[in-house]
């Protein structure tokens, strides 16, 4: 069973003083970045750059993909390891890798050889009415990648991004028949990745309905964990 903490319990536990080696599933890490000073590593920021920079992995990884081909778990694990070895003393947090046990597997191998293993693995959990709400009040700002939610975070102005003033666009594949069926992909691939890490012991579980119910848990967990 996932572990599921209340703030009494988190506020109650010793500081370690260990660095941030931190993997989220199932949110954005936007406020943990600006609050705690975490880089964030995102495998798509990642395997995008080397693409545009010409480096030899990211040749590789452009002949994939013009190919029509998956990007190999290897290349992506040492596009991240080029990441890391930068960051050797600084607090950081991956964002959309690994996927899938095999990707898991590599990674964790991969951060053994460097002593940087996961310190934390984090499971957001938010009811599947609240998230499908957000995926159809969605619009996006795509030069940027900012994002509006009509509810909780609307543009300035309808349909128009607050920095730019160009034009927001609402995903094709934002609705109910799309979301479940990307639902049902998620919990497929992500349900053995988190039994996974539930029996390394490093997996905890937060839930709660919006991330402002969400979030001072995990502050909280932060805090009381790490510098």
């Amino acid at each position: 069973n996932a572990q599921f903490l209340t703030l009494p319990q988190l506020r109650s536990r010793p500081r370690s003083g260990i660095p941030v080696r931190m993997l989220i599933l199932g949110a954005p890490s936007t406020r943990i970045r600006e609050h705690f000073g975490v880089t964030a590593i995102s495998s798509g920021d990642v395997l995008r750059r080397n693409i545009a920079q010409g480096t030899d992995a990211g040749m590789l990884a452009q002949r994939a993909v013009s190919s029509g081909e998956l990007v190999s778990d290897e290349l992506v694990v040492e596009l991240i390891r080029n990441e890391l070895v930068t960051l050797p003393q600084s607090n950081w947090l991956l964002d959309g890798f690994p996927r899938n046990i095999a990707q898991a597997q590599a990674l964790d191998a991969m951060l053994a050889s460097t002593n940087q293993s996961l310190n934390a693995v984090v499971n957001l959990v938010v009811p599947e009415d609240v998230i499908l709400h957000r995926i159809v009040e969605r619009y996006v700002h795509v030069p940027s990648g900012r994002v509006y939610n009509l509810t909780y975070n609307p543009p300035k102005v309808s349909g128009i991004d607050d920095v730019t003033g160009e034009p927001l666009e609402h995903r094709p594949d934002d609705n109910p028949e799309s979301f479940r069926r990307r639902l049902q992909q998620y919990h497929e691939v992500t349900e053995p990745l988190l039994d996974y890490y539930r029996r390394t012991g490093v997996l905890t579980s937060f839930a709660g309905t919006t991330s402002d119910v969400i979030y001072p848990m995990l502050h909280a967990y932060m805090d009381a964990r790490f510098d």
